[in-house]
């Protein structure tokens, strides 16, 4: 489990971003995979997620879970909400309830946690080149300060994703982004006629275009092996039929 250092400071908050070890999971899955959608033993990923929460010391008989489709859509927990776990299609979650723990899952792609330490808010967002590229992270953040929340006081975590290195992309991709502003052209790198994509830091651009200054970039690739997390790229390049997630998740008292 990795932790910002930055959300650290917050004791009413717990969080963690988890790669592959510690669990009890078999074969490809090996062995904390808490990937609900997967095709691994249902009865191993519920005993991976309550080691998640051993971990981290929580007591919440669940951990809230959105149906993730690379999309820009959020969902909002508040003390009204009547929102069944894992029924709607989403990519990030906003909540200000305590004590319950929101998660998002994640396999390349970035995973983002959010505090607000006066409004007492938080957001754990799912950030692929899709979602990021629709705009979820300005939605979620937009969001939250039209509740209430301040970006002074917002702490964003950026946790382990692909890194530049090993994120090749075609040309068509690379258009795609420079159509929409010429700008991100700088989240690019050609090396021997091939082209990389910087996600870590397009979604930066995104949390910082929000004024927010407090953010932690957690600069670890979940492509490399020697990291120990799960790869949908390493995955689909060894030909495996599917591929485990890691968690990220976040709560407050």
């Amino acid at each position: 489990m990795l932790q910002s250092k930055k959300l650290l400071r917050f004791p009413e908050v717990k969080h963690g971003f988890f790669n592959k070890n510690g669990g009890v999971s078999k074969g490809i899955y090996k062995s904390l995979n808490c990937g609900i959608g997967s095709k691994d033993k249902k009865k191993n990923i519920k005993k991976n997620i309550d080691i998640v929460k051993l971990k981290l010391g929580i007591k919440s008989n669940e951990i809230f879970f959105v149906k993730q489709n690379h999309t820009n859509k959020f969902i909002y927990l508040n003390k009204k909400t009547d929102i069944k776990n894992r029924s709607v299609i989403a990519d990030a979650i906003i909540s200000d309830r305590k004590k319950i723990p929101i998660a998002i899952l994640t396999a390349d792609c970035a995973p983002i946690l959010i505090f607000d330490k006066k409004r007492k808010m938080i957001a754990a967002i799912h950030a692929g080149w899709r979602g990021a590229y629709k705009g979820i992270v300005q939605k979620v953040i937009k969001f939250m300060i039209k509740k209430g929340c301040n970006p002074k006081y917002m702490t964003v975590a950026i946790g382990p994703c692909i890194s530049k290195l090993n994120y090749e992309v075609g040309i068509g991709f690379k258009r795609k982004f420079i159509n929409k502003d010429k700008k991100n052209n700088i989240f690019f790198e050609i090396k021997k006629n091939k082209f990389y994509f910087d996600l870590k830091n397009y979604v930066k651009k995104h949390v910082k275009s929000n004024k927010i200054k407090n953010i932690d970039l957690l600069n670890i690739d979940t492509f490399n092996k020697k990291n120990n997390f799960f790869s949908a790229r390493r995955s689909l390049g060894l030909n495996h039929n599917d591929y485990g997630r890691n968690i990220s998740i976040i709560m407050f008292n």
